[in-house]
């Protein structure tokens, strides 16, 4: 069997664009050779910036030969028929053979296609994948057609075995497959033949080319991380930055240089951030002092004096890139210190956030009143919380930040720190946004847990209130990603909250800033007047009732009958994103329902403590028995109720049981209710359900002992009030009715 290699060699290929590259070449070859009947053992693809490689092991020699039978219509039937099935066959109609059926005389059409040999296949499938290859972005060179991301200079293809190498005869635009291939476009630019994809990888790596990515991130890691360690200092660690370098370079040398003095004091990260996106140099870092000191560049070519005019001409460049940089801080520190973050915000009054849901600062004092109130239930001062949640997003008016984006935050952090905020403030300035993803740290302090909580449930009950919630294909404001973040701060936090209050404040908030314009004063001031009962006494649900005697309807009431719905349809949208997070845990979909559906689904945290102690009991024989045993009184009690048309729920008497197994029972309901309900006080959920797996054992006994639906009226009657009596108790716990099985 023989191996296959091919090299398509171009002018620099992005970086961006390799690795996908690279894979889609090896899927495009594959795909072809099997459908053509060529099977292999192993491919893999790999690329540099001026490559893409496709090695293929274990191909067959040639394509099995095929004979396909395939049964047509009858011979009676209209010509339009036939000539259907011909055309569909490639035959002519001498060619049918007319056999006999149990339905009548029908056309069979027998199709043979020979084997084809290797190359030939290789050939047609390569053009076709060269020809149709799915750039990102490509581009048309010379009078040909073709179309590549950069103008593509050869083709090596090649067949290989024990009996030899043959090149596969393939010519596309003028540039004619060979087995000859060039090394580094500086230190070895020579042509040289390969023989197979072994003898390729020697000689490219004598010829200065390291063809594994992988292989050349490894070697430009090893060598900063040594160069670095020699001078006591570290690399910060950048794995995109790495794998994009890798993609620069086809012999990387790894260079370390100084940064001058007079940027040593600029911020770590906007030293890191600026080198990163401007040169693509890593930072390196003094870890006594945390400072970034020097940086490491990659070049592509060994150099006569050992980099030192590489380096020159880099340290220049980035000299003027930092100058930029220490402009900018220097700039908005002075404007901080003259006028504080909240001057600096001043701009965010005209600055849209979204059309309907106003400015940025706007939906900063929504965050302010927001975090206020939420403030003492995750332990902060509700001064400190209402002051970080005014000046974290400051720094989007600042200079730095309008460079350098992604710095957001951050330089909140360092700009509080120049007014001379608190800690607690400054941290909450960055780590408000946080986590940006499942992998990201969320925040801890209670002051940026409560500007992070309100930033977030502002963003969605904003969303919620226009009606530009998440579609199964469309987040655009990255709604998913709030609220599972909220999700994951209460979680980690352990914090009890009751989500529903917020909810309907924010969504009121909303509605009242969308509709003031089209408000009578008396209006606004009933709706602001509902939305501090909110504040004060919590659920809407409690604040309509105050004061729905006063509601009537028009305006207000518009307003105010809208909001439980859509507070309700956030708390499912919530639902389930816990449920995505929960069964990342391993946790079982149908014991999160059984959780979700009790009282207080709001409070998430309860939601999933009641949900692991379900899934810890169902774990044992004694919790899995019981919910069979459940399962079996609800089964008949249910078609009692249905059969009777009356509902079993009057209470049982237990001076009316026959035997033991019944009286058990009896007794055994009264000691699990008790137990259950004094650890449900306290939320104690592993108790209550150790409560409920005890009934296991008398459940068990009253099944075995007694025939439920007796002749005698009276006991029939009574046992389904019984089974109701099992069916409330374990009902206390979890709604074991979602349970599948």
């Amino acid at each position: 069997m023989p191996d296959l290699l091919i090299e398509l060699l171009s002018e620099e290929i992005p970086a961006r664009m390799q690795t996908r590259a690279a894979d889609d070449l090896r899927r495009l070859v594959t795909e072809g050779l099997v459908e053509a009947g060529l099977t292999y053992a192993g491919a893999a693809g790999f690329a540099t910036p001026r490559r893409l490689t496709l090695a293929v092991e274990g191909l067959l020699a040639a394509s099995p030969a095929v004979r396909e039978e395939r049964k047509g219509p009858r011979a009676d039937a209209p010509e339009q028929a036939l000539q259907g099935f011909l055309r569909s066959t490639g035959l002519a109609k001498e060619d049918l053979e007319a056999r006999e059926t149990p339905k009548g005389e029908v056309w069979f059409a027998v199709i043979e296609k020979p084997g084809r040999p290797a190359s030939e296949i290789v050939a047609e499938v390569l053009e076709a994948t060269v020809r149709s290859f799915p750039w990102p972005k490509s581009m048309r060179w010379g009078s040909g057609g073709l179309r590549w991301v950069r103008p593509l200079h050869g083709i090596l293809c090649v067949l290989s075995d024990e009996a030899g190498t043959e090149v596969v005869p393939l010519e596309i635009d003028g540039i004619a497959a060979g087995d000859r291939t060039v090394g580094h476009r500086f230190l070895a630019p020579d042509e040289f033949s390969v023989l197979n994809f072994d003898d390729y990888t020697t000689k490219l790596k004598k010829s200065k080319v390291i063809l594994s990515a992988e292989e050349r991130a490894e070697h430009i890691w090893a060598d900063a991380e040594s160069a670095a360690f020699a001078q006591g200092l570290e690399v910060v660690e950048d794995r995109g930055l790495l794998a994009e370098v890798a993609g620069l370079v086809e012999w990387p040398v790894v260079l370390m240089g100084a940064i001058d003095d007079g940027f040593l004091e600029l911020p770590a990260e906007v030293l890191q951030t600026s080198m990163r996106e401007h040169q693509k140099f890593f930072s390196i870092r003094n870890p006594k002092t945390g400072r970034i000191e020097k940086f490491v560049t990659v070049a592509n070519t060994e150099a006569a004096d050992e980099g030192a005019t590489i380096l020159a001409g880099n340290r220049k460049v980035l000299a003027a890139r930092l100058s930029d940089a220490k402009f900018f801080w220097e700039n908005d520190a002075r404007a901080v210190r003259s006028h504080g973050l909240k001057g600096m915000a001043k701009p965010l009054e005209q600055v849209t956030f979204q059309h309907e849901l106003g400015t940025q600062a706007e939906r900063i004092a929504r965050i302010a009143a927001l975090a206020r109130e939420i403030a003492p239930m995750v332990g902060a001062d509700a001064g400190e919380a209402e002051l970080a949640a005014r000046v974290a997003k400051a720094d989007l008016a600042s200079e730095m930040v309008y460079e350098f984006p992604e710095l957001q935050g951050v330089m909140g952090r360092y700009y509080a720190k120049v007014e001379g905020l608190s800690d607690a403030v400054a941290a909450a300035c960055e780590e408000h946004y946080a986590p940006l993803g499942p992998s990201d740290t969320v925040p801890s302090q209670p002051v940026s847990v409560a500007v992070a909580l309100a930033d977030k449930v502002d963003m969605l009950t904003g969303f919620w209130a226009i009606d530009q919630k998440p579609t199964g294909s469309k987040d655009p404001f990255a709604l998913r990603r709030a609220a599972l973040g909220v999700i994951r701060i209460v979680l980690e936090n352990d914090l009890s909250l009751s989500l529903d209050q917020f909810f309907d404040a924010g969504l009121l908030s909303h509605k009242i800033a969308i509709n003031q314009p089209e408000a009578a004063a008396e209006d606004k001031e009933a709706l602001n007047d509902i939305l501090q009962d909110i504040a004060e006494h919590g659920v809407f649900g409690a604040a309509v009732r105050t004061i729905r005697g006063n509601v009537g309807e028009g305006f207000v009431a518009d307003i105010v009958k809208a909001v439980p719905d859509k507070s309700l349809d956030l708390l499912e949208f919530f639902h389930d994103r816990l449920k995505v997070h929960l069964r990342g845990e391993g946790m079982r979909h149908d014991v999160i329902d059984a959780a979700l559906e009790m009282p207080g689904s709001d409070d998430l945290l309860r939601v999933v403590h009641r949900a692991r102690a379900l899934q810890a009991v169902l774990e044992t024989e004694d919790g899995e028995n019981l919910v069979q045993g459940f399962r079996r009184a609800n089964n008949i009690l249910q078609q009692a109720e249905e059969a009777d048309g009356v509902e079993y729920s009057y209470g049982p008497e237990v001076k009316l049981a026959e035997v033991d197994a019944e009286r058990d029972l009896f007794k055994a309901l009264d000691q699990a209710r008790s137990k259950i309900s004094k650890a449900l006080e306290t939320d104690d959920f592993s108790v209550a359900m150790g409560a409920m797996a005890e009934l296991r054992g008398p459940i068990d006994g009253f099944f075995e002992a007694v025939q439920v639906n007796s002749e005698n009226e009276i006991l029939r009657r009574n046992r389904l009030n019984l089974l109701h009596l099992i069916r409330d108790t374990c009902g206390q716990v979890a709604d074991l009715t979602r349970l599948e099985g």
